[in-house]
């Protein structure tokens, strides 16, 4: 087989108007170049009761999420799907029309998602190397974005994605879901109130069991599926007539041209350093909020060592599945991390027993992915939306999140009618107030810095010092290297948004 295997793109324009249709192929499509930055585009203000039009980017996992959360609210309505496997969209389409009454359109190039004057906003879940890129165009063409994290690919892209939120004038929240939760509010008001005095170090945990990917060769045909927790997850075979309905030079956008492996592409692109940025990139950036929203920090830090490696399996996985994190802050306090995706066998048949949903909550002393904070009259442990406090040598228990009133911790959550991250977003919409976003770009972006920091410490072996001023790595020019990437033509994420 030929080192670069011919897969035909195909231009679809998807007109859907049943879920029964399916998908409903159109003549083909001229391309189109790169968006580039022009006049700030005309907006549409949408009122308090206005129908909100979201087309969702990328729908093989978690942009479905999206696309199901958006569809349930009132008045808002997913317009398009898009995503460049066109494999997907009959089960995605049906989906969104069993909630929704009526089946979404769908597009392949997500260019002509920012073309359409109807869509309002745009949720993006595609992987993480388009994030930065698909949401400055989405900015540019006035639509206001909903990105997952972590928000980009690297720390030049954030800092990008911040500054085309604010020169178009767009309402860029981030998907740190935790901003959102009630209890998690409680604690980190209870943190910031001084509730464990001081709070010098925090701590974040990412305990997440990880299968092997294995070794596959270069090429089209079926194969093994990926897999991911303990359990195995069915996968698509990726045949000659799979993939061509694929169109996998836009899949690879700004990252380099391979040829088409299935253990870089739906899901285990995680694992690969073009496309992801392993699972301190992955499950990490939750964790990575918490602790720095915590430890009430919101600048960058100015050390950074991270080690690790990874063991127990041979397979074609380029990231880490055992790190460690430290970060230092001019003043001195510490913000650490610690992903672990292996576990001993008997850990592992633990694991596989339990048939609950709860499985993490059972190991490492009740905090597989979770945070701890240390202070200097006790500490919290705060897992998923739980929390507790200990004071003492004796640990001795003190408030909890049952045990706090919810009078003395007022939520700010836009109107009563409006609960969780989706319905935050869309709330700030209608509202036209960046502060009323839970999770604006900005905290994101400072957020996601973090994970890019440790895994540029990582993979250069050695501690980095860290400029936050500048974003910058002083004298450094190993490091400064990796901030960016070299991008490929005509996916280049712009100096000047």
């Amino acid at each position: 087989m030929s080192s670069k295997p011919k897969i035909s793109r195909r231009d679809f324009l998807g007109k859907s108007t049943q879920a029964a249709a399916g998908i409903a192929a159109v003549a083909g499509l001229a391309s189109c170049a790169q968006p580039t930055a022009g006049p700030v585009p005309k907006r549409r203000i949408i009122g308090a009761n206005d129908r909100i039009n979201i087309a969702v980017i990328g729908i093989h996992g978690q942009g479905m999420a999206h696309a199901e959360g958006f569809a349930k609210i009132e008045n808002v309505r997913i317009r398009t799907l898009c995503d460049v496997d066109e494999n997907l969209f009959g089960s995605r389409a049906k989906k969104i029309a069993d909630i929704a009454g009526a089946a979404p359109l769908y597009e392949q190039d997500l260019r002509r998602v920012f073309d359409d004057k109807d869509t309002d906003a745009v949720a993006i879940a595609t992987p993480n190397h388009w994030h930065a890129l698909a949401a400055i165009w989405a900015c540019q063409a006035g639509k206001h974005v909903y990105v997952e994290k972590p928000c980009s690919y690297n720390i030049f892209e954030g800092r990008k994605m911040v500054e085309a939120a604010r020169k178009y004038k767009r309402l860029v929240q981030v998907g740190f879901q935790n901003r959102t939760i009630k209890n998690v509010r409680q604690a980190m008001q209870f943190l910031h109130e001084g509730g464990i005095g001081n709070v010098y170090m925090a701590r974040g945990l990412c305990f997440k069991p990880r299968d092997s990917i294995g070794k596959v060769p270069n090429g089209i045909g079926s194969g093994p599926t990926y897999k991911y927790f303990v359990w195995n997850k069915p996968g698509e075979n990726y045949t000659a007539d799979y993939m061509s309905r694929v169109d996998y030079d836009l899949w690879t956008g700004p990252a380099p041209l391979l040829p088409f492996n299935y253990n870089r592409f739906h899901y285990n692109w995680h694992w690969n350093w073009n496309y992801g940025n392993g699972d301190i990139g992955n499950q990490g950036p939750h964790q990575f909020d918490l602790a720095r929203w915590g430890l009430g920090k919101n600048e960058h830090p100015v050390r950074i060592q991270s080690m690790g490696g990874y063991f127990v399996f041979d397979s074609d996985q380029q990231t880490p599945n055992t790190q460690t994190a430290t970060f230092e802050y001019s003043d001195g306090k510490i913000l650490q991390f610690e992903v672990r995706g292996v576990y001993t066998n008997d850990e592992a048949a633990m694991l596989k027993k339990l048939e609950d949903q709860d499985i993490y909550s059972k190991i490492q002393d009740g905090v597989a992915i979770g945070n701890l904070f240390y202070g200097s009259k006790g500490w919290m442990y705060l897992n998923g939306s739980t929390w507790k406090t200990f004071f003492g040598r004796n640990n001795k228990p003190g408030p909890t999140s049952e045990s706090v009133e919810e009078s003395a911790n007022p939520m700010n959550i836009i109107g009563s009618a409006y609960k969780g991250h989706f319905d935050n977003f869309i709330g700030a919409l209608r509202s036209g107030k960046r502060e009323d976003l839970n999770c604006d770009i900005e905290q994101g972006f400072m957020s996601t810095a973090l994970p890019h920091l440790a895994n540029i410490s990582y993979r250069l072996k050695r501690q980095v010092v860290f400029d936050g001023d500048s974003e910058r790595f002083p004298g450094d020019s190993q490091a400064n290297k990796m901030l960016a990437r070299d991008y490929r033509r005509p996916y280049v994420v712009p100096t000047r948004v």
